[in-house]
């Protein structure tokens, strides 16, 4: 597709309230931040489009957690997919950008060309990981996958697990702007009922896909109300809308939102960033004996590790670990 002119607001997320209906939601647009994530890798098109998908997901649901570090989603699958993780990294000081990686395994054999690449998954589940840091146990959460996108996955999620209606709608793809190449933008929307204080869940199992919740099971009355009609507003958006970049953010949920009150709050930069380094790679081999050490040199007497969110290539000097590998030894 070719677009208009590019505006400000790419890489933001931008937080915002729904005064009249109790919801809460986001806006993100990402254009630089997807292409750095997804130019470190040559992925086929449908990995591509998982982990786009699977990029804004992040930027939306990072910047709801008040994150000290780290929030990051597993896809795990049985098919040709086998796992697409990202990571989002919140600000270190008031005002920095958040930071997010992404990257896919997959077996390239077993892609099929002609499906759609959410089928590609195969049986599998969605977790959502967040880690404080040190001093802190990290939470995990795990539901089933759902629907017919990770973005369904998402909101089966935090229906199952959060007891919160969420909404997400999305776009991604390459864009073409005036004078400049073909590019990936992608941008959403995410809605999210506010937290009560003792949600109450209708009957003993829900009314979604294998027995799984909706918004449908927690919320009823004015609630339910309020949530359908912010949801049929949502509908109406069109997908240049959502991927800018000749509309923005704040115009676009005036234009759905305009009789809901909506509330803007300050928008957060986002970058693409990796957490990995030389001394991060010292500390993963430290937990292998001299033997397994051993087995990992290569011809040239070095080892070496590749990052594969960033394709970062280290090689080290086995004389240089904590474990010195010993041809001749007891691999202790």
């Amino acid at each position: 597709m070719t677009i208009g002119t590019k505006i400000a607001w790419d890489d933001t997320v931008l937080p915002f309230q729904l005064d009249r209906s109790d919801i809460r939601g986001r806006v993100v647009r990402l254009d630089g931040v997807l292409e750095d994530v997804l130019r470190q890798h040559a992925y086929p098109p449908q990995i591509e489009a998982l982990v786009a998908e699977a990029a804004l997901l992040t930027a939306l649901i990072g910047h709801t957690i008040k994150l000290r570090w780290k929030l990051s989603l597993q896809i795990r699958g049985e098919g040709a997919v086998r796992m697409i993780a990202t990571d989002y990294y919140g600000p270190t000081d008031e005002g920095e950008p958040a930071r997010i990686r992404a990257y896919a395994m997959f077996d390239p054999e077993a892609l099929d060309a002609g499906a759609e690449p959410f089928t590609q998954i195969g049986n599998g589940y969605f977790a959502i990981l967040i880690d404080q840091g040190e001093g802190t146990v990290p939470y995990q959460g795990i539901t089933p996958l759902t629907g017919n996108s990770l973005s369904a996955c998402a909101e089966t999620y935090f229906a199952q697990s959060e007891q919160l209606p969420t909404r997400f709608e999305l776009s991604f793809g390459r864009s073409t702007l005036p004078g400049e190449g073909e590019q990936w933008r992608a941008g959403g929307v995410m809605l999210q009922h506010m937290p009560k204080a003792s949600p109450s869940v209708a009957g003993e199992g829900g009314s979604g896909e294998g027995g799984l919740l909706t918004h449908a099971d927690i919320l009823d009355g004015d609630e339910g109300e309020n949530w359908t009609r912010a949801n049929l507003l949502l509908d109406t958006v069109e997908d240049l809308e959502l991927i800018g970049p000749q509309v923005g953010p704040t115009d676009l949920l005036v234009r759905l939102f305009h009789e809901e009150g909506p509330r803007i709050y300050d928008p957060q930069p986002l970058r693409f960033g990796c957490s990995c380094s030389e001394d991060r790679v010292r500390q993963s081999l430290s937990i292998y004996t001299a033997e397994d050490l051993a087995d990992m040199i290569t011809d040239e007497g070095v080892l070496t590790a590749d990052c594969q969110f960033c394709g970062a290539h280290y090689e080290l000097d086995p004389a240089t670990l904590g474990q010195q590998p010993d041809a001749g030894g007891d691999g202790a």
